[in-house]
């Protein structure tokens, strides 16, 4: 599994009745079976998952062929004889790295409508086949970004036009507002998407009617992950799966950078307490949680030594140089600073155990 990468191992068990709770608990993608194993065949083990939700694959690893025909009468998502090579192995990882897109990907498209602040601004709409709402000019798009932005809440026209025509005299950009208001309300009508702008006092709202953002959903599931002790393998996926990228990323939103901070700085956290939460339960996550925080925070000298830590203890010392070199590339050669003593010293100790 080390060799093919990519692949998290959540724990093995040689008694089934303890992986059997384990993967209730746990809430994995992807099961390997042996068929003959102590108390309960491989095949009942398998009948047992089948009932759970949601519900993992389940891939036999055995060496007797007759058990195949079983095996996919219960709906086996693959079946590897034994001794299988490395390529056999890697195929049936691909498969079911297919699959699991497939699954979610059927999952996404499965939602009417969504909004997405995550990774750029989309309102997306599933009629027959997905797609996103398109714009008849940039500032339409903008200003339903920003009154999105204020969720429900109404916002007055003169703060509008000076976050989004602050250059334009009055009279010109409340021409250019309730165009763009007027383009919006007739999108969202003939696509059926179901949200309305509505005049309230000295300005408009964005009433989605209890649709949320993703934007929403990550800042909910993050502020809980901070706030509590109780964490695991799949909250976690939650929240990597609603990080599409910055907020707004990519649009060139003046009053949208505050917020992309805010996030940043959370997810972050977030990530750092989850590579408290895994390093003494699951070494590949936790190597996971610091590799997206360095993802975000290339420059994060205290993470990349972490995680330089992490890989020598695991005897990835290549994984571990790799890592040093981004941050002597980051820091020394973008920032034009040396790197920390205590970074210089992890190196050392690296080309000591090299020669050990």
């Amino acid at each position: 599994m080390q060799q093919i990468g990519n692949v998290t191992i959540s724990g093995r068990y040689s008694d089934p009745i303890h992986a059997l709770k384990a993967i209730e608990k746990m809430e994995v993608d992807l099961v390997f079976l042996d068929i003959e194993m102590p108390g309960l065949k491989g095949t009942q083990v398998a009948r047992e998952i089948k009932n759970m939700t949601p519900q993992p694959m389940i891939v036999f690893t055995t060496a007797y062929s007759e058990y195949a025909v079983e095996a996919f009468e219960i709906q086996s998502d693959d079946y590897l004889l034994k001794p299988f090579t490395l390529e056999r192995l890697q195929l049936s990882i691909t498969r079911m790295e297919t699959r699991t897109s497939e699954r979610q990907s059927f999952q996404m498209d499965d939602t009417p409508t969504s909004i997405q602040c995550m990774g750029g601004f989309y309102l997306h709409i599933l009629d027959g086949k997905k797609r996103t709402l398109a714009w008849k000019t940039n500032k339409e798009k903008e200003v339903c970004a920003f009154l999105i932005y204020h969720r429900d809440k109404p916002v007055d026209t003169d703060v509008i036009i000076e976050e989004i025509w602050p250059e334009y005299d009055l009279k010109k950009a409340k021409s250019y507002l309730y165009t763009c208001l007027s383009y919006l309300r007739k999108s969202l009508l003939e696509n059926g998407f179901p949200a309305k702008i509505n005049k309230f006092g000295k300005g408009f709202t964005f009433f989605a009617n209890g649709l949320k953002s993703d934007e929403e959903m990550f800042t909910e599931i993050l502020q809980e992950i901070i706030s509590k002790d109780n964490l695991n393998g799949k909250i976690y996926r939650q929240m990597n799966a609603l990080y599409k990228g910055e907020y707004m990323e990519g649009c060139g939103y003046q009053w949208a950078v505050s917020k992309q901070i805010d996030l940043k700085k959370l997810y972050i956290r977030a990530l750092r307490k989850f590579y408290e939460y895994f390093k003494n339960r699951n070494v590949a996550m936790a190597e996971e949680s610091l590799q997206r925080v360095l993802t975000i925070t290339p420059d994060s000298e205290k993470d990349g030594r972490e995680l330089i830590q992490l890989y020598m203890e695991s005897g990835k010392r290549n994984e571990a140089l790799n890592v040093y070199k981004q941050l002597e590339q980051v820091v020394h050669n973008h920032l034009g600073i040396e790197l920390e003593n205590e970074t210089l010293q992890l190196y050392k100790q690296m080309n000591l155990h090299s020669y050990q």
